[in-house]
């Protein structure tokens, strides 16, 4: 029998391109589906298909001297899709992410209803469907990732009626009366219906799409319990799952407690000058509720002055979107308030805020998990957020307080062992801070033994396992290890078979 493949589609491939010195180099890219998904994939004989960051047309030898070795390495095929200026323009910073992630993060009132950006979303889905038609096989197992992606489902459906794609949202789905505000709500429902499983983060999401699906289709019937359920409109039938992602735990586990990492972490605790320090590490986005996160330490300092000089906070920032207007913005809006906060409170041997903008290595940022004391997770709303799961799983045997926001989708797996807090509170965000480093140590191992064994349990391996089970009824076994495909069916490793 035919082997079954895995062909993952996503906006961006696991490796950017760029033109450096006139030469066209490769840099692995980074975040949270990068870091779940690449361990499900290695030596699978499948294909992760996106685009690779470059805009300028790309040669089939570009491809293998490029895209070649990096695929031996990571052991699964990257495929691009090119995608010109125009289309990022209105495909990735306009429909995606100026109407998509404002409007699925309860934020409308950031959202630009351009409506060109639409008819530029369906152009590059359509440069996408075309890469993986070029490539899936009756039988294989295609996985669409994410609200960049919504429409290929469909367009796959309408070229080869035997595919059959399974789609999962990592951000969250909003509810009925958000929804209701973008024009295309009906036609991206639509879309969604055409896959043969669609998977959210949690209950909560599954249940919005479903309360938006029953205004436009009344006909909608529901069955089944659980976890996952069948929708039926007319002729169509699919399923829908809440299936929340998570971390390799094992890899951050051994990472955070590795010779090596535990060393620079007691590196970093000395380079702070204060007992202790917070970690917040973060994307630069709106939605990750970093201001609200500063000024929630800012009011900790104010409430409780003795406990200045005992504690820092360090504040890394990944950059995103840094030709986004509103981005900049906001990158400034963080400087500014720390600014405030060191200025207002900085003594001679004591700063209250440090803070880091850029790209931060595995292995220092498992350092940075290990040396903290507390980490500070304050998203307005997310999907998931896996950091706040990387914190628990670096830490090991040492006790640790993870401060997480009630609108991250993990606050319903960890709320158990974190101190959940509202991040618009500034109040809340203080005495939680405050509770945290005032915290006995057995309690904060208790609750630290509670986050590491959930997350342990429920690790991305069984995210995925959980995956396949709910949308083709297989487990990550049945997808034997195999040599990686050719770059383009007919050739093998760049040459004529």
């Amino acid at each position: 029998m035919k082997k079954t493949r895995l062909l993952v589609v996503s906006n961006r491939l696991p490796v950017s391109l760029s033109t450096e010195e006139g030469k066209m180099v490769g840099r692995p890219a980074s975040g949270g589906l990068v870091n779940a998904l690449s361990p499900v994939l290695q030596n699978r004989g499948g294909f992760w298909i996106g685009w690779a960051g470059a805009k300028e047309n790309v040669t089939l030898a570009t491809i293998r001297d490029i895209l070649g070795p990096v695929s031996e390495e990571s052991g699964y095929r990257l495929l691009p899709v090119m995608l010109t200026k125009d289309d990022v323009d209105s495909f990735y910073s306009g429909f995606s992410n100026s109407v998509l992630w404002p409007l699925f993060h309860d934020l409308q009132s950031r959202c630009d209803f351009d409506p060109s950006y639409w008819e530029g979303y369906l152009s590059a889905n359509r440069k996408f469907s075309r890469v993986v038609l070029k490539h899936a096989e009756e039988g294989d197992f295609i996985w669409v990732n994410d609200y960049h992606l919504i429409p290929l489902g469909k367009m796959l459906h309408e070229k080869k009626t035997a595919l059959r794609a399974s789609f999962f949202l990592h951000i969250p789905f909003p509810s009925i009366d958000i929804f209701m505000k973008m024009p295309q709500r009906r036609e991206i429902l639509s879309q969604l219906t055409h896959y043969s499983f669609v998977g959210f983060q949690t209950m909560r999401d599954r249940r919005n799409f479903l309360d938006c699906l029953k205004v436009f289709f009344p006909d909608l019937i529901i069955s089944g319990r659980g976890n996952v359920q069948r929708a039926r409109i007319e002729e169509r039938s699919f399923l829908v799952g809440a299936l929340p992602i998570s971390i390799d735990f094992r890899s951050f586990s051994s990472l955070g407690s590795s010779r090596s990492v535990i060393a620079r972490s007691k590196e970093v605790r000395r380079e702070m000058f204060a007992e202790k320090y917070i970690l917040g590490v973060d994307r630069l986005d709106y939605s990750k509720g970093i201001p609200e996160r500063l000024r929630g330490f800012q009011r900790f300092l104010e409430m409780y002055p003795e406990l200045r000089e005992k504690i820092s906070l360090l504040q890394v920032v990944v950059p995103s979107r840094e030709s986004v207007g509103e981005y900049l913005d906001l990158k400034q809006e963080i400087e500014l308030l720390i600014s405030r906060i060191n200025g207002e409170y900085s003594t001679t041997r004591w700063v209250p805020v440090h803070w880091r903008y850029g790209s931060v290595s595995r292995p220092e940022l498992a350092a940075l998990y290990r040396g903290a004391e507390m980490a500070l997770v304050t998203s307005l709303k997310d999907g998931m957020n896996l950091v706040c799961k990387e914190f628990c799983a670096c830490k090991g045997s040492e006790a640790g307080v993870l401060v997480l926001s009630e609108f991250a989708g993990a606050a319903i797996q960890l709320a158990k062992g974190a101190l959940l807090v509202n991040p618009y509170d500034v109040d809340a965000v203080a005495r939680a801070i405050a509770d945290g480093f005032l915290m006995d140590e057995k309690e904060k191992k208790r609750r630290m033994r509670l986050l590491r064994k959930s997350i342990a349990r429920s690790d991305v391996f069984r995210w995925v396992d959980d995956f396949l089970r709910a949308s083709v009824g297989k487990k990550l076994e049945e997808f034997p290890e195999e040599d990686i495909p050719p770059i383009w069916p007919g050739l093998e490793n760049g040459r004529e078979k």
